[in-house]
């Protein structure tokens, strides 16, 4: 790992109160034991958590879940991580765990940095989902920006060779932020230059559906680390 990843002084969220429902609150309080992984710096062990050898995604900031939980029950042969700290949110994602039975997701309530610089080994994540991000429109609160080196660094460091960073937007100043920030990251390269292509295996997002219905365009990014 560079030695500007080991430190990476942003945050990956910044957090904001959210109202859960009763069915939300009952999800979290029952269902994050049996599906959480509590936060620990140390690393983890894919294996034993997920009880069988597959690629592994993770996903930073899933919002609701929903779109999280169908890519998962999509591909069963795939494990997937999702870390989030909005508690609406994760008692919406634990239910859908359980009522689709759902073998290969797991959740952990933290620091994404946190997280990758002390749980994620090197070279050991076969992508990375990050969709529909803060864009922190303001340009005095670009620093806040998820996509911004050296966290890039840090992503690239945990993918394995051939591994990718999908990142989707619907604020075009972030999109060409991000594609130059990951232009600039070493190992990644980007098979289409530009904005990718639409990801038809992606479902479409409640915050993306508001989005288009505006007429937002959405953006697309996808990097690879070299193999």
């Amino acid at each position: 790992m560079q030695e500007e990843t080991t430190s990476c002084r942003i945050k990956s969220y910044v957090r904001r109160s959210g109202r859960m429902s009763e069915a939300q609150r009952r999800a979290y309080e029952t269902l994050l034991p049996c599906y959480g992984i509590p936060y620990n710096p140390a690393p983890l062990d894919y294996e034993a958590l997920f009880g069988k050898v597959q690629p592994l995604i993770i996903e930073i900031g899933f919002g609701m879940g929903i779109a999280t939980a169908q890519i998962a029950q999509d591909n069963p042969r795939v494990n997937y991580l999702g870390i989030e700290v909005h508690r609406p949110g994760i008692g919406r994602l634990l239910w859908e765990i359980e009522r689709r039975r759902l073998g290969n997701l797991r959740i952990i309530e933290a620091d994404a940095v946190a997280v990758l610089e002390t749980m994620i080994p090197d070279r050991s994540v076969r992508g990375f989902h990050i969709f529909f991000p803060d864009p922190w429109p303001k340009k005095r609160h670009h620093k806040r920006r998820l996509m911004t080196r050296p966290f890039t660094n840090l992503l690239a460091c945990k993918l394995c060779p051939g591994g990718y960073i999908y990142m989707v937007t619907d604020w075009a100043d972030y999109g060409d932020w991000a594609l130059g920030e990951l232009t600039a990251t070493p190992n990644l390269v980007n098979p289409y230059r530009g904005f990718a292509e639409p990801q038809r295996w992606r479902p479409e997002t409640a915050f993306e559906r508001k989005g288009l219905d505006k007429a937002h365009e959405v953006y697309e990014i996808i990097f690879e680390a070299k193999k």
